[in-house]
C-alpha cells in the first residue's frame, strides 16, 4: 500500500475505534510523519518495501543524532512505529510486520514530583478571589487537586458533569470514563464559578457546553489552563517546578500518605494497571524513611 494511504488509513483507526484524545493522535501524525519523510528520502514508496532492516536503520539513525534523544521520546517513537506496522499486518495489508524485533530502550525510572500541601494550599488560594478571572482559576485548581484529574480531562468537562452532587464524571484515555468524588472546597469553588463568572464569559462568545470557558467565551484550552497553573505557581512563590501533572501527582501522593489503599488511587486516577499507580508508593516511602531518619534516636 502507498505510505501516505498506509498512514491515513491507520490515523482513522486510531481516533474512530480507538478514540484516542487529539494529544495522542497529534504524536502519532508526527511521529509517523517523520517515519514516512524517511522512508521517502530512502527511496522506499510502498508499505512492501519496508524489511526489518529498513525499521533498524531508521531507528539507528534517530538513536544517534546529536544531541541524542531522551529515552522516553525515543520510546515513544518506537511505539508509533510498532502500532502503525502491527496495525498493517494485522489487517492484512502487509504479510509481516517488519517493526516486531525492535526493543524500546529503557528508560530512567523517576519519582512523580510532588507539592508539599503547604505548597499546594499556597497555590490554590494565589488566583485573586476579587477578579472574574480569578475566581474561574481558582476553580480549576480546585478541581484538579480535588479529583486528580488531567488537564485535558478538566478542560474537556461539560457543565452537565458535575449534576451528580458531590461527584464528577471524567472522561480518560481511550473515551474511557469514571466517577471520581468532589470535596466541598472544590465544589464550592465551581458554585461560586458558575453562579458569579461563567454566565459573563458564557455571554461574550458562542454558546458551549463546556465547564471552564476562557475569557472571550471560547472554551478554555490545555494551553491556557498550563498558563493559569505557571501564573499560580509564580504568584504563590514556588520555586520547585510546577507542571500540568502537579497536581495530579500531589492528588495521588497526599492520598497515599493519608493512608489510602493503592488500589482505590488507581480508580481515583484512571491507570488501567496498579503497577502505574505504584511508583506513586516510592513517593510515600521516601516519605517514611526521612520521618524516621529524623524522628527515631537510634536511626543514624
Amino acid at each position: 500500500m502507498q505510505l501516505d494511504r498506509a498512514l491515513d488509513t491507520y490515523l482513522r483507526h486510531v481516533t474512530i475505534e480507538r478514540g484516542l484524545s487529539e494529544h495522542t493522535i497529534a504524536a502519532y501524525r508526527r511521529d509517523l510523519g517523520g517515519y514516512l519523510d524517511w522512508l521517502h528520502a530512502s527511496g522506499v514508496t510502498d508499505t512492501g518495501e519496508i524489511t526489518p532492516a529498513v525499521v533498524g536503520d531508521f531507528i539507528a539513525e534517530r538513536s544517534g543524532g546529536d544531541p541524542a534523544p531522551a529515552a522516553t521520546s525515543l520510546a515513544r517513537l518506537q511505539s508509533s512505529v510498532r502500532g502503525w506496522h502491527r496495525f498493517l499486518a494485522r489487517e492484512g495489508v502487509e504479510a509481516d510486520d517488519p517493526s516486531g524485533r525492535l526493543r524500546p530502550p529503557k528508560a530512567p525510572r523517576r519519582l512523580p514530583k510532588a507539592l508539599t500541601i503547604d505548597q499546594v494550599e499556597r497555590l490554590l488560594n494565589a488566583p485573586s478571589a476579587e477578579e472574574p478571572l480569578g475566581i474561574r482559576d481558582r476553580a480549576l485548581l480546585e478541581l484538579l487537586y480535588a479529583t486528580g484529574a488531567r488537564v485535558s480531562e478538566a478542560v474537556g468537562l461539560d457543565v452537565d458533569d458535575l449534576a451528580h452532587g458531590d461527584v464528577l464524571r471524567l472522561r480518560g484515555k481511550g473515551s474511557k470514563e469514571r466517577i471520581v468524588p468532589v470535596g466541598s472546597y472544590a465544589r464550592s469553588a465551581v458554585d461560586a464559578y458558575l453562579t458569579r463568572v461563567r454566565p459573563q464569559l458564557a455571554a461574550s462568545g458562542r454558546a458551549s457546553a463546556r465547564l471552564f470557558l476562557g475569557a472571550r467565551g471560547a472554551p478554555l484550552s490545555r494551553q491556557s489552563a498550563w498558563l493559569v497553573i505557571r501564573a499560580a505557581a509564580e504568584r504563590a512563590q514556588i520555586t520547585a517546578e510546577v507542571s500540568p501533572h502537579t497536581l495530579r501527582h500531589s492528588f495521588a501522593t497526599h492520598l497515599l500518605q493519608g493512608g489510602a489503599d493503592v488500589r482505590v488511587v488507581q480508580e481515583l486516577l484512571g491507570h488501567a494497571s496498579v503497577a502505574t499507580t505504584q511508583i506513586y508508593t516510592h513517593v510515600s516511602v521516601d516519605t517514611l524513611r526521612d520521618v524516621y531518619a529524623t524522628s527515631h534516636p537510634r536511626a543514624r
